[in-house]
């Protein structure tokens, strides 16, 4: 019989800032180069068999490009170490009991949440209801 030991993770605050500007969430062929388009402070490319997503300041979005846009960005104060454990989970649980959808993305240094425009007031008071700082 193999026992597995839960350990409650210590809990966690963190520091968070909101980025200037609106974002878009956009698809392109995924045999698309990168476009000239994806350009900012922000960007995310993520390839796949089946798409090649891009988020990027929604002002740099053609009309053409299929996207959902209004997002406002959350950056993680970091940089985060590989080793931290749970700190997508710990963030997003409190989006998800606020009821707000999001979008994640993580780099080498630290992660973004991404909320609709709509749910930024909420979700910066969540957050910060949770023990979290929230910068504007």
């Amino acid at each position: 019989m193999i026992r597995f030991e839960h350990k409650r993770m210590a809990a966690r605050t963190f520091t968070l800032e909101t980025l200037p500007g609106t974002f878009a969430i956009c698809r392109v062929d995924a045999n698309a180069g990168v476009p000239d388009w994806a350009s900012g402070a922000v960007v995310s490319i993520t390839r796949t068999s089946d798409e090649l997503s891009v988020v990027c300041l929604q002002d740099n979005v053609p009309e053409n490009i299929t996207s959902e846009s209004g997002w406002r960005c959350l950056r993680v104060a970091g940089p985060l170490d590989f080793s931290m454990v749970g700190v997508i989970a710990s963030l997003t649980g409190i989006l998800a009991t606020a009821n707000i959808s999001l979008f994640v993305i993580s780099t080498f240094g630290t992660d973004y949440l991404l909320v609709k425009q709509a749910d930024l007031e909420a979700a910066v008071e969540s957050l910060t209801a949770a023990g979290h700082v929230v910068s504007p």
